[in-house]
């Protein structure tokens, strides 16, 4: 199965496409269409295990297109998407020459993905970026939309860019490689998109968990998941601070409050990041049953299908009162206000004011998560 799905942007000229169903070894000739006869260097920003799979093919196959790749590695983990990697990276681009006329391709996972748009970005002020995403979670959520960003000591994904890639190949057989938490957390990620998306996504997303899992299916689910996401980017690209509507690009962080509080309360060491989406899913839902935005049946259906996407890792050591505290580090937060993404039904989100969710209400839903786990 092979879709090409075409982004358009109302805030900016540029577009590009995400080809889903192609293949590593075309990944020269898929470049070069995209680029043009005028590039040569590329940079390929991976990690050593991603490399080690796919890297041979995917520069074999530059090569053959006449482009001269070379290879910047960094560590595996969301503790490495850092500022001192970006510095690293950066160094590395300098010292072999890429020029404005070159190009970044990220091959590898969220992380990577986040690290080397970043880098691309802000390199000579921004050169073409090309992702490949290897994981399931980064294709249908991080290689799409144009969110980059490292992670650092007062929060997850607060220094960043918006930086729109000009080409996303997802080869879906990458996904056999994967590692089985790996697939669990872009299940996590899809559940979060079935859940904001609408009832047709989510039982496309749940109907995969409970009988599903061919490749068909998968590559199925897959265009799907990122159809949903296009179209919510599309309409907000860079995130307005001022909108609260449903169709908000502040949507796809349902869940991802009190996810990225866990992810920093454990140092980016001990969860992957749709695992603790996974968690996320359950909290938001629990506090929308508790501001009585959601109905109970909703709430366990909800819990059932992120706990069919796999077992998620015990949080019950992690202290409620770290948590809580994380909260305010959330790049939600406007007008001093943290705004929470919560949940009237599926596919029927609503953005509300931490002001307007009493202390209590929220301290003892912690507590309970925390508690359940």
């Amino acid at each position: 199965m092979s879709e090409t799905i075409e982004i358009k942007l109302k805030q900016q000229t540029a577009k590009y496409r995400i080809n889903v169903g192609g293949e590593l070894k075309d990944t020269g000739d898929w470049t070069r269409a995209i680029l043009g006869s005028g590039s040569k260097r590329i940079a390929i920003v991976s990690n050593r295990k991603i490399f080690g799979i796919y890297g041979e093919s995917v520069t074999d196959s530059l090569k053959k297109k006449g482009f001269d790749p070379f290879v910047n590695l960094i560590g595996d983990g969301e503790r490495f998407k850092s500022f001192s990697t970006l510095e690293k990276t950066l160094s590395v681009f300098s010292s072999a020459g890429l020029s404005r006329t070159d190009a970044v391709i990220a091959l590898g996972g969220g992380g990577v993905g986040d690290l080397a748009g970043f880098a691309a970005s802000v390199y000579l002020r921004g050169v073409a970026f090309l992702q490949i995403p290897t994981t399931l979670l980064s294709m249908i959520d991080s290689s799409v939309g144009g969110k980059t960003a490292v992670n650092t000591s007062f929060g997850k994904n607060l220094i960043g860019t918006f930086y729109q890639p000009s080409g996303v190949l997802i080869d879906p057989t990458t996904l056999r490689t994967l590692p089985k938490r790996e697939f669990t957390a872009g299940l996590c990620e899809a559940v979060k998109q079935g859940s904001i998306g609408g009832e047709r996504l989510f039982d496309q997303t749940r109907r995969f968990l409970v009988s599903g899992r061919s490749e068909s299916e998968l590559a199925a689910l897959i265009t799907a998941q990122i159809k949903f996401k296009a179209k919510i980017v599309a309409g907000d690209e860079h995130e307005s601070a001022e909108r609260t509507d449903a169709a908000s690009r502040k949507i796809l962080n349902f869940g991802h409050t009190f996810a990225h509080a866990l992810e920093k309360a454990t140092d980016y060491k001990y969860l992957k990041h749709g695992e603790a989406v996974g968690w996320g899913i359950i909290f938001a839902a629990e506090l929308s049953k508790k501001l009585e935005f959601l109905p109970s049946d909703k709430v366990k259906l909800l819990k059932d299908v992120v706990h069919r996407a796999g077992k998620l890792p015990s949080i019950n050591k992690i202290d409620p009162a770290v948590i809580f505290d994380r909260f305010r580090f959330d790049k939600k937060v406007v007008n001093n206000s943290l705004q929470w993404i919560l949940l009237e039904g599926i596919g029927k989100p609503v953005i509300t004011s931490d002001e307007n969710i009493p202390r209590k209400v929220l301290k003892q839903t912690v507590d309970e998560i925390i508690g359940m786990a």
